[in-house]
Formats: structure tokens, sequence, C-alpha cells
């Protein structure tokens, strides 16, 4: 039988705990804005998550803002380009001549923990292993969270909502029905990933196409390399050994990078399907959806994190300027600036999902397709800039 806990208030409740929650809060407390932080999982479990790590600068940008961004500059890896392996050879895309911009390397896990330690030392609360979490009154004046604690009932009361809780949160399913709509892709295939400490095959990230399957070759230091190679959604990770994941990546590569990889014990092997999927709009009354609770991509544009981030970016001015104008006027203007965004970053994910993987239905025409679809962009001043101004990330609407 439950007890009847606290009842508290804060100005916003966040409910999650991933780098989107954790930036949010850190932004909002900098600005002087009391927040409360529901997590439903441990932090050990937060941290033990593997996820991307390429951030764009507007991220950057933003890590630097919430007072995060040392131990990224001092270990992340800054990339000026990317290479396009087709027909066994490698095309590099000068991101950085084309754009002026350049991307980092640095493990979601670590700008995870970066935004949990600064939020330890700025005495903010984050309460993890939140069960039965609920939202309520959201379409009123006066939101509530209520979440169960050791046992104990406790009920939050806000201003704002913030649902940064992930694809299968809470959040996004306590909308009424009738009030979203959602728009969804699943791929027929996904990637089998590994982690093993030994040295990146290139300086930067490689991605291939070849009629076995797509491969991609990338890292989070210069010593732990992240690699992934199209497969079978019947597939399962018992089927594949370390030996056989090697054997089948050197096929799908160029002769020059099988000579320089280095193979080891992965220390951690996952398959995950690919899909793109949107929930619009992203506000309902004073609920506002944030990061995969509202958009998933395939991460063949190294998007996902990103966009979160850029979520984070829109709501966080949004919330300052309401509770230094006491206007609605940047919450009602939310949804529609996230959402011209994800769009573009859905469109980037699909269009570099279908140029370099192989379809069910692909056949000789489609590899045909697929081979002039690469030549092109590697041979075309503008379709170079299109790709990199895209992978560097779109910049941010004023």
């Amino acid at each position: 039988m439950s007890e009847k806990g606290s009842s508290t208030r804060v100005q916003v409740a966040i409910v999650g705990a991933g780098p989107a929650g954790l930036l949010l809060g850190q932004l909002l407390h900098r600005a002087g804005i009391d927040t409360v932080i529901l997590e439903q999982r441990s932090a050990e479990y937060v941290l033990s998550r593997i996820r991307a790590g390429v951030l764009e600068q507007g991220t950057v940008d933003l890590l630097d803002e919430a007072g995060v961004g040392r131990r990224l500059h001092a270990e992340g890896l800054v990339h000026g380009g990317i290479e396009l392996c087709f027909d066994g050879r490698r095309h590099r895309i000068d991101m950085q001549g084309l754009t002026g911009k350049t991307v980092t390397v640095y493990g979601q896990t670590e700008v995870t923990r970066d935004l949990m330690d600064a939020r330890a030392a700025a005495g903010a609360k984050t309460v993890y292993e939140a069960e039965q979490v609920s939202l309520h009154d959201f379409d009123g004046d006066s939101p509530s969270v209520r979440y169960r604690k050791d046992g104990v009932e406790h009920e939050v009361r806000c201003d704002f909502i913030a649902g940064c809780d992930g694809f299968h949160g809470v959040s996004r399913a306590s909308v009424p029905s009738g009030a979203i709509e959602t728009y969804e892709r699943v791929y027929p295939f996904g990637w089998l990933g590994i982690l093993a400490d030994v040295p990146p095959v290139s300086h930067e990230l490689i991605y291939a196409n070849h009629e076995r399957g797509f491969a991609l070759c990338s890292m989070r230091s210069p010593t732990r390399s992240r690699y992934y190679v199209q497969c079978s959604l019947e597939d399962r990770v018992e089927d594949w050994s370390d030996d056989r994941f090697w054997e089948e990546l050197k096929r799908r590569l160029d002769h020059e990078a099988v000579a320089n990889l280095v193979t080891g014990p992965s220390i951690e092997k996952s398959i995950a399907p690919l899909r793109s999927f949107v929930a619009e709009p992203m506000r309902f009354g004073r609920l506002m959806l944030a990061g995969d609770a509202a958009h998933i991509v395939p991460p063949t544009g190294a998007k996902g994190l990103n966009l979160a981030a850029s979520d984070i970016h829109y709501l966080s001015r949004a919330l300052i300027d309401h509770y230094r104008s006491g206007t609605m006027r940047e919450i009602d203007h939310y949804s529609a600036r996230c959402l011209r965004r994800v769009w573009k970053a859905v469109r980037f994910s699909w269009w570099m999902t279908s140029m370099l993987h192989r379809f069910p239905d692909t056949g000789e025409f489609g590899q045909k397709i697929q081979e002039a679809e690469l030549d092109y962009v590697v041979g075309s001043q503008a379709a170079s800039t299109a790709l990199a101004e895209n992978y560097v990330g779109l910049p941010f609407e004023t």
C-alpha cells in the first residue's frame, strides 16, 4: 500500500534524464528557473546506454552555453569531413571547406555524464527510479506530475511540463489520440554495432555502400572504435561472433581500410532497427515534447542527439522568454519552429539511408541508381555542399 508523500512546486517539471532533459534543466537553472527532473531508470542505467556521438557545431555551442563544454573540448575529436566509400574507393567530402563548419565526435554517454555532474554540482533536484509517472491537467493553467518513489506517492505542481522521456515514454502517450498526428517509416533492416577498444581505421568517418549492405566506421576516441554493418531484422546478436562481424566488415570496405583495420574483442554489441518517426504538434497546452519523445531518425545522418539539442535550444529560449516577459509568444512558436528543422533532418536522414543501404528490392537497377547518386554527390560541388551543410547542421531559426 502506497503512502501519501510530498506535494511540491517548481516552475518546470522535466520528465526524462537523458541528454535532452538534462540539457534543458541546466540551461533553465543558469537562467534562474526552478526545475525538477523525473527519471524512471537509475542513473547507472541512463549512463549505460550506448548511443551516437557526432555533435553538430550548434550542439557544441549549446553545451558551451550550458557550461559543460570543458571536457568536450579537451577530449572531443573535431572532424572537418567524412568519406563515402563505393565501388571499392573512398571519396572525401570536405565539410569544413564547403561550409566553414565542423562536427565533433564525443560520445552521448559523455555528454550525459557531464550534464549529470553539472546538475549535481548545482544542487538541482533529479529523482531517479521514479515509478508510475503520470501527467495531469496540462491542458489548463495548473499542470502537475505524479510519481511513486520507494512506495511513497509524490506530486509536483508546475507551470509547464517538458516531455523528454523518449519514444516509449509516458509524455507523448499522455496526449489524447485525437490531438496528435504521427508519421512513420520502418526500414526493412537494422544496424549491428560493436564497440571495441581498438584505434579507428581512419581519422574520419567512413560511410560504405556495398552490394552486401551498408557499413560505417566511426569512433569514440583515438583508442575506442564504433563499427556497424547493415543486417537483417531477423538476426540476433547471438548469431554474430566477433570474428564473423570483423570478416563481414572487411568485405564491405576498400582495400586500404581493410589493411589498416585493427580488430579486437567487442565490449558492447547490439542490433538497432531503423525507423523515421515524427509526432506533431510538439506542444499541447503546457506540455512540450522534445527529443525522441517527438521524433526518431535513422542514425545514418547523425541527427538524433542533435535534433534533441535543437528542440532544447528552442524550448529553453521560449521558457526563459516567458518568465522574463510574462507572455506566451515564444512558447506559441515552439512546435512550428522545431518541426521545420525536424522535417529537414528527417529528409536528410532518409536520403542518406536510401543512398547507402541495400534494400530488399534494390536489385541491379537500384544498385546502379545508388552508384550514380554517389558519383554525382562526390563529383558535384553543389551536391557535396548540400550534403555537407545538412551533416554539419542547418542553422537555428531566429
